[in-house]
C-alpha cells in the first residue's frame, strides 16, 4: 500500500490545480493563449506552476518506490513533509526581479532533501536491506 505517498500527493495535486487556475485567470485577463505574450506577471505564474510540475512528480515517484520497498513510515513522512513544505513555499519565493530570494532557496533545498531521503531509502532497502 502507498498510503503515505497518497497522503502527500493529494495536497500537491490541489496546489497544482490552484497554480493552474492562477495561470488560466491571467491568460483570460490578458487574452494570451500560449506562452506569456510579454506579460511578466503571466510568465511568473507559468513558472510557478511549471516548477511544481517539473519537480513534484519525480519526488512523489521516489517516495512511492521508497514506501513500496518497506521504508519506515517516519522516513516517508520526512520526505513528504519536506516536499510539501518546499512546494508550498516556492511560489511565494519565485519573482523575476529576485532570482535568489530566501523562500525560493529554502523551497528548493526542501525539495532536494525530500528526494535525497527517498533515494537513500530506496538504495538502503534494495541493495543494503
Amino acid at each position: 500500500m502507498l498510503d503515505l505517498t497518497g497522503l502527500y500527493a493529494v495536497p500537491l495535486a490541489l496546489l497544482m490545480i490552484g497554480l493552474w487556475a492562477h495561470v488560466s485567470m491571467k491568460r483570460s485577463e490578458t487574452g494570451t493563449s500560449i506562452l506569456d505574450g510579454g506579460h511578466m506577471e503571466l510568465a511568473e505564474r507559468i513558472r510557478r506552476h511549471g516548477n511544481l510540475i517539473e519537480t513534484a512528480p519525480m519526488a512523489l515517484l521516489l517516495m512511492a518506490f521508497s514506501e513500496a520497498g518497506g521504508t519506515a513510515p517516519v522516513w516517508s513522512h520526512a520526505a513528504g513533509l519536506c516536499l510539501l513544505a518546499g512546494r508550498i513555499l516556492h511560489p511565494f519565493g519565485l519573482h523575476h526581479d529576485r532570482p535568489a530570494s530566501p523562500l525560493r532557496i529554502i523551497a528548493g533545498l526542501l525539495t532536494w532533501i525530500s528526494m535525497l531521503i527517498s533515494m537513500t531509502n530506496i538504495v538502503v532497502n534494495h541493495w543494503l536491506g
